[in-house]
């Protein structure tokens, strides 16, 4: 089946060259011009991934992507005009996957929505088979990616799910920032460490009773991040 697609942008001319390149690719495009339809698609149709803009009449990128989280975990790239990493973390602190600056390179982001489409489509892949995790009252079901602790389900973005699976696969062993942005956002990602700390807070406001004291996700400090059932 095509992956679909919902491109969100007021430029229709941007709207165009995106559409026709990613049908170029066999991808299912849907198109938005506003953040009150782009939202109102979103509850109405199921998509693999929303290329969504910052700037949107109506309701703002970061605003429909805060929305589209109480609803839904399907991958966001949010594509801001400004180039301040404030923007950049503001995006994903709402709980955007990831981020392209314009002007861009339409390789680049065709690129980026197979990555992250390949990567949600299927668990990581690993030498162990273990298809089920369970830590104290969490488990983590990785062939479906569903998160439950105890009879309460958690809805976590792709990325969330990913640094979440790729931590309990190994508990205490301790990633470093870097070695995580390698293994969840590829080699190639531009972005810095920074935006892993924002998806492990994000992370754990979600999976602990008190995120200052985590039970799941620790650090240590000054080296990384580790998982404890």
């Amino acid at each position: 089946m095509a992956n679909k697609v919902l491109v969100v942008d007021d430029e229709k001319l941007i709207v165009k060259g995106i559409r026709f390149s990613l049908e170029q690719d066999g991808m299912e495009v849907s198109c938005a011009y506003d953040g009150e339809e782009a939202l109102q698609m979103a509850k109405e149709q199921q998509f693999d991934i929303i290329l969504l803009d910052v700037m949107l009449p109506k309701l703002t990128g970061f605003e429909v992507c805060q929305q589209i989280r109480e609803f839904s975990s399907v991958p966001i790239i949010m594509l801001t005009a400004k180039g301040d990493d404030m923007d950049k973390i503001l995006g994903l602190e709402y709980g955007a996957d990831d981020y392209i600056t314009k002007p861009f390179n339409i390789l680049e982001v065709k690129a980026r929505i197979k990555a992250i489409i390949r990567r949600t489509s299927k668990p990581l892949q690993k030498s162990d088979s273990q298809e089920k995790i369970t830590a104290g009252d969490m488990v983590i079901e990785r062939d479906n990616r569903r998160v439950t602790i105890g009879e309460r389900e958690i809805n976590l973005t792709a990325k969330e799910f990913d640094l979440l699976e790729i931590l309990a696969m190994h508990p205490n062993q301790v990633y470093s920032r870097d070695k995580l942005l390698t293994l969840v956002w590829g080699a190639d990602y531009p972005g810095d460490a920074r935006t892993v700390d924002v998806h492990i807070r994000r992370l754990r406001e979600k999976v602990e009773v008190n995120s200052s004291e985590p039970k799941y996700v620790h650090t240590k400090w000054g080296v990384g991040y580790f998982f404890k059932g």
